[in-house]
């Protein structure tokens, strides 16, 4: 009689990660869903900060991703999936604890953003330190015409955005293109998608000939 087998294939990463030239990229990597939120993307953008953090040969991380969304936010396919008691909070929670990691991570976080930005993404887009942007790149707070509130992630948005320009969008969930975004504060610097890989490499180049405790320091 043969045995059945029980073990568990590996999962397939949803997130890159890759040293060069003290730059640690990490990839969202996860088009099937649009880089949604999931548990395990999550799990692996933790990884990859703390990665960051622990080497002294990294001096800036850059955050970026593939397929043609950012990232679209929250998983909803797992939005009942924890055992918790209050799966809103659990889910509030772990957007906390991501948004927190990469604001308090000692080292300069860039956004190279070409794609699509929604909900949660806004979030991520909010917590970067410097955002560069494709004019491929639209953005939305689509949490009101679903029924919620853009709580958490207004912990990052709301210090980069103008105040009328975050009422509108928070309040219409309605979607505005990359030169709104860098207008309205959200966006550092648009630029057409083929200079966008050029615009990030003159920022890394300018970070790289900083003090790396400085630079940590700087950190707003």
């Amino acid at each position: 009689m043969s045995t059945p087998d029980t073990t568990t294939a590996p999962r397939s990463p949803r997130v890159r990660t890759e040293t060069n030239r003290g730059v640690l990229t990490i990839t969202l990597d996860s088009p099937h869903n649009r880089n949604a939120l999931s548990d395990q993307l999550v799990e692996e953008v933790h990884a990859g900060l703390a990665a960051a953090g622990h080497d002294d040969a990294v001096r800036c991380v850059v955050l970026t991703h593939t397929g043609t969304t950012f990232c679209a936010g929250a998983d909803l396919s797992e939005a009942s999936s924890t055992t918790s008691d209050d799966p809103a909070r659990a889910r509030a929670d772990q957007m906390v604890d991501l948004l927190r990691a990469i604001v308090a991570l000692p080292k300069p976080v860039i956004g190279r953003i070409d794609g699509h930005v929604r909900a949660g993404g806004m979030g991520l887009v909010g917590a970067c330190d410097i955002v560069l942007a494709s004019d491929a790149s639209t953005y939305a707070l689509t949490e009101s015409r679903l029924g919620l509130a853009a709580s958490v992630i207004s912990l990052t948005v709301l210090p980069r955005m103008d105040e009328r320009a975050a009422g509108r969008y928070f309040l219409t969930g309605s979607t505005f293109d990359v030169a709104e975004a860098e207008r309205i504060g959200l966006v550092t610097r648009a630029v057409p998608a083929s200079d966008l890989d050029a615009a990030v490499v003159e920022i890394t180049d300018d970070l790289a000939r900083c003090s790396p405790r400085a630079c940590g320091r700087a950190r707003p």
